[in-house]
């Protein structure tokens, strides 16, 4: 696919200068810009200036005010907002898929897959805007009546990732909204446009419903505009995607002022394949976990535990399937595999490289940077699988890159399933068998203890209408489907006498 970007720009509102900051219609931004470069052809996409902390302080006061607003409109009438909102992006799903490809780096292909989620969501939340519910209960005192109910917490704070730079957003949003809240996103720093595109579409909805000002509001900048989000107390949730490190240090700056955060942290993710997989299924579930978006998921396949007995086969597989692949430009959809985001993580990616040469690692497909004519932003690498002990430290760690891991094992599925388990992390896992016995003990309470586990499917990608989140450093919150919205929401119990009495709970007698 070729693409003209000054005029996907013009499709999407979007202009080589732009402030970053924004309550909804109106729009600034006076701190540090940054400048957006496109890791497909280094070429620059824009500049965007950021929040200073006065603006910062400016679009939560007015996203404070907007909320006294919105939490007292009937919550299917906000869904009506999302569904509008599901509605644009319908009609933008092909300049903002485009937007996503050419800023991040993913293929084309995914940068639709992505904005498709932000439409699911949207579907998904405008029929939860009606199943708001609690439970009502028996109480124990005569002519009482107890039931519970969930109210909107205030104003939301997100904190999004650069590899799902509008999908991350859309599922925490699409929910707060209809729950009542008002949200304020600080996206990645290496994907500003996405969020312009995004704020700029949401926008036009909001203005056109006379909504006020601040319900959706937008603060482009580093790690400082994240720390103002996580020590203002006036910021009820802190939702917060990226690394292990960034949640520790959102973790303790909220937890310090007893606030909520919701935090989807690092996954190092493996696929079991025991000797009753299916060795088509299994090749392409871990092909495409380990090399889609470039390896730079969070759900990203890392580990590739094989029974010993289907070892030599799941290899010389993986080492045909790897021969085959095409890397280039994301937008050209022959391609298997786009860049890295950025030539940092090529940095990474290349130490990782050296670092499991250095704890016995050996290589089955070797990797390195890509040079030359079409790689000009050096941001192209090869994809690599080796072959390392189950011991070996960098194991333990996640590198955001297209490197694969495969580890033998020996026995009954339980050693896979602990070696599976070994690691710090907990997000995503899966087993390929054909047998009922293995798929049942991973799904186990003695199985995998990751917050997602699959049978015959790979790692990579999860349905909107599933909670998706991990355990252990992953964070432990949960977005999107089945109940997560409640994580938007304060709980409250309520007790209603209609007797003349006042009778005591567990029959206490006080008389006066």
């Amino acid at each position: 696919m070729k693409i003209n970007i000054p005029t996907l720009l013009q499709e999407l509102g979007l202009f080589a200068e732009e402030k970053g900051v924004s309550t909804g219609a109106h729009w600034t931004g006076s701190g540090t810009p940054i400048h957006s470069y496109s890791p497909v052809d280094g070429k620059p996409i824009g500049l965007v200036t950021t929040a200073s902390l006065d603006e910062f302080d400016q679009t939560l006061n007015c996203a404070i005010d907007a909320f006294e607003e919105f939490r007292k409109m009937p919550a299917p009438n906000r869904g009506e907002l999302v569904r509008q909102f599901g509605n644009k992006l319908r009609e933008k799903k092909e300049a903002l898929g485009a937007l996503v490809s050419y800023e991040m780096g993913k293929s084309y292909q995914e940068g639709l897959g992505e904005v498709q989620e932000m439409i699911d969501i949207c579907d998904f939340a405008v029929g939860l805007s009606r199943q708001l519910h609690g439970f009502t209960m028996h109480s124990e005192r005569p002519q009482h009546r107890m039931y519970e109910q969930y109210h909107p917490l205030g104003v939301v704070g997100i904190i999004s990732a650069f590899n799902f730079p509008v999908a991350v957003w859309s599922w925490n949003v699409a929910l707060a909204w209809v729950c009542g809240n008002v949200c304020i996103w600080k996206p990645s720093e290496k994907t500003p446009y996405c969020s312009l595109a995004c704020q700029k579409i949401i926008s036009e909805v909001l203005e056109e419903n006379q909504i006020p000002n601040g319900v959706s509001c937008l603060l482009n900048g580093g790690a400082d505009v994240g720390g103002w989000l996580a020590e203002d107390p006036r910021i009820a949730l802190l939702s917060a995607t990226g690394s292990t490190a960034m949640g520790k240090s959102v973790a303790k700056t909220v937890g310090g002022r007893l606030g909520k955060y919701l935090l989807e942290l690092g996954g190092n993710n493996a696929i079991i394949v025991t000797p009753e997989a299916n060795l088509e299924m299994t090749l392409m579930g871990a092909v495409f976990g380990a090399i889609g978006t470039c390896g730079q998921r969070c759900t990203s396949t890392r580990r590739l535990i094989v029974h010993e007995s289907v070892y030599d086969a799941v290899v010389q597989a993986l080492k045909k399937a790897y021969g085959q692949l095409k890397i280039g430009s994301p937008l050209d959809e022959s391609n298997h595999m786009g860049p890295l985001i950025d030539p940092q993580a090529v940095s990474q990616y290349t130490t990782a490289l050296k670092e499991v040469s250095t704890q016995g690692g050996k290589w089955i497909v070797e990797g390195g940077p890509i040079e030359g004519e079409g790689f000009e932003s050096g941001c192209y690498v090869k994809p690599a699988i080796a072959s390392i002990p189950a011991n070996a430290t960098i194991l333990q760690t996640e590198t955001f890159a297209p490197l694969l891991y495969v580890i033998s094992y020996s026995g009954s599925v339980e050693n896979a399933i602990a070696i599976q388990n070994d690691v710090p992390q907990g997000l995503s896992s899966a087993i390929m068998t054909q047998n009922l016995g293995e798929a049942e003990t991973f799904l186990s309470h003695w199985g995998s203890d990751c917050g997602i586990a699959n049978v015959n499917i790979g790692t990579s990608g999860a349905e909107i209408g599933g909670a998706f989140g991990g355990e252990k450093e992953t964070g432990g919150g949960r977005e999107s489907g089945s109940d997560a919205w409640k994580a938007y929401m304060r709980r409250q119990t309520n007790t209603i006498n209609y007797s003349k009495k006042l009778p005591l709970a567990q029959g206490i007698k006080f008389e006066l």
